[in-house]
């Protein structure tokens, strides 16, 4: 885990996440929590992580998303290099949706 990110109120922050049950109730809480430019760019770098996945080029997800070259970049170094948050979470839905 990124020590950066183990700030005041995020564990209190990933339990309240943890609590939610439905599509319906995320999108409650997070239209009280996030700005909707700040969903749309969460949302953005999570398709662009699954494209990458899925092999797309840069221009393919860029023509598709909108994302610029540098988010795609950006997420494409958390799929490379980061936590493998992506990887268990699209492993988790792939499960699930067997």
């Amino acid at each position: 885990m990124n020590s950066k990110l183990k700030a005041f109120g995020a564990d209190e922050l990933f339990s309240a996440i943890l609590t939610l049950e439905t599509v319906e109730e995320c999108y409650a809480f997070f239209e009280d929590l996030c700005t909707i430019p700040e969903i749309k760019a969460m949302s953005q770098r999570y398709v662009v992580a699954d494209m990458l996945r899925n092999k797309k080029v840069y221009s393919e997800i860029v023509s598709e998303t909108g994302a610029s070259t540098a988010t795609i970049s950006r997420v494409n170094r958390s799929l490379m290099y980061g936590s493998d948050g992506y990887e268990m979470v699209f492993n988790r839905l792939k499960e699930k949706n067997k």
